[in-house]
């Protein structure tokens, strides 16, 4: 356990409940002393200690480890990444590039989409995300709502949830997007 992240998520739920360490202190039945501790990560506290904070914060206790991180997952290596294929699985490839890709709150992946081919025959769309995508290499067009847009290196789309979407490339060379989704705000 990481004592000065696990110090750091009592200190900011402290301060968010707008308490002094004093006002802590009465409510949760701890010295400030050792709360003051707690919050520099210079205490080892106990699971009653643990819980007795929790109470006192309103929060369940396993919120008090969330930030608790193996960094060692935030790298995500070329080698290990997965890869997604669509329904043209010869032409579209896209790379996983989200570290910890389960429990991340946004998703980028790279698309490498190869001469004359197309995403999807028909159309994607995302109800629950929202999308960014980036030209990264090459030009492409996308189709948005059955309108179809010229795009070239460095140029950048934005997809709102639920629009109906796929890429095209028309050239000869391979063309490479990188896209961020996150979840959508309505």
């Amino acid at each position: 356990m990481n004592h000065y992240r696990l110090g750091q998520t009592v200190l900011s739920y402290r301060k968010k409940k707008e308490m002094t360490i004093r006002e802590f202190s009465r409510y949760s039945g701890i010295s400030t002393s050792l709360i003051s501790q707690i919050e520099r990560g210079e205490a080892n506290p106990s699971l009653n200690v643990l819980e007795l904070l929790a109470a006192a914060l309103n929060v369940p206790l396993y919120t008090l480890f969330i930030n608790d991180i193996d960094t060692k997952s935030l790298i995500s290596r070329k080698k290990d990444r997965k890869q997604i294929y669509r329904e043209n699985s010869d032409h579209t490839v896209y790379d996983v590039l989200t570290p910890d890709f389960m429990k991340a709150h946004i998703e980028l992946l790279i698309m490498d989409l190869n001469a004359h081919s197309s995403t999807t025959e028909s159309y994607y769309s995302h109800s629950n995300k929202e999308e960014i995508a980036v030209v990264m290499k090459g030009q492409v067009f996308v189709e948005l709502e059955k309108v179809e847009y010229f795009l070239e290196e460095g140029d950048v789309v934005r997809i709102p949830p639920n629009v109906r979407h796929r890429f095209m490339n028309k050239t000869d060379q391979s063309t490479h997007v990188l896209f961020v989704l996150t979840p959508s705000l309505i």
